[in-house]
């Protein structure tokens, strides 16, 4: 199973819409952790990209990604939106050239992302951030490149789920959460939850 450049883009805008509807949950995973404007944040990010992919005719995968990404980093400002433009903006630009999306272009984006968050944040895995939801994905879905492509997103999602877990037991190193030490052990860090919530949603649109 491939998807067309348009297929991506109405999976992303179910993304978008997902985010959206989730962002009390996300409000509340920061406030545990931080200063609680991560929902919002992601929220304002995902109405921009909703304004830039309902009216396009993408001629590409790239497209589509990068656009998600521009959208976010020019609309939210901040940390996250740095970190989540680059995730879509380095993760697109790893599939350039390719007209379709399948199991082998959801390793090269994750790949991509990954790299682009690490040398942008300069946070690790175990930092207690969203690369704990996203290396474990992005390592499952290199292992998933000969699955077909519903198949690898539902391996990536669960990969992502129990990065995102793991991370309640860490301290965080990064963020306002930094400050916390040891209290911020038992929640999970609201970048991870939102990696979870994009991953899980391009998972059910890939196997409907």
């Amino acid at each position: 199973m491939e998807l067309s450049p348009n297929q991506v883009r109405l999976m992303m805008l179910r993304v978008a819409d997902a985010i959206i509807e989730a962002e009390p949950m996300l409000s509340q995973a920061d406030r545990d952790l931080g200063d609680g404007d991560h929902g919002l944040g992601m929220k304002r990010g995902m109405e921009a990209v909703k304004a830039q992919l309902e009216p396009m005719e993408p001629s590409s995968i790239e497209q589509v990604f990068v656009t998600t990404g521009t959208a976010m980093m020019t609309s939210m400002g901040g940390a996250s939106g740095a970190i989540f433009g680059t995730v879509f903006r380095a993760g697109g630009k790893a599939l350039t050239g390719r007209d379709a999306f399948a199991s082998e272009g959801l390793a090269l984006l994750l790949e991509a992302a990954l790299e682009g968050v690490m040398k942008r944040g300069g946070a690790k895995p175990g930092d207690k951030t969203m690369i704990d939801a996203v290396a474990p994905a992005a390592a499952k879905a290199r292992e998933s490149i000969t699955l077909p492509l519903p198949a690898a997103l539902t391996a990536v999602a669960a990969a992502a789920e129990a990065g995102k877990e793991a991370s309640k037991a860490m301290i965080a190193q990064f963020g306002r959460a930094k400050t916390l030490g040891e209290a911020c052990i038992g929640f999970p860090d609201a970048g991870a939850c939102s990696v979870v919530i994009m991953l899980n949603t391009m998972r059910d649109y890939a196997n409907v």
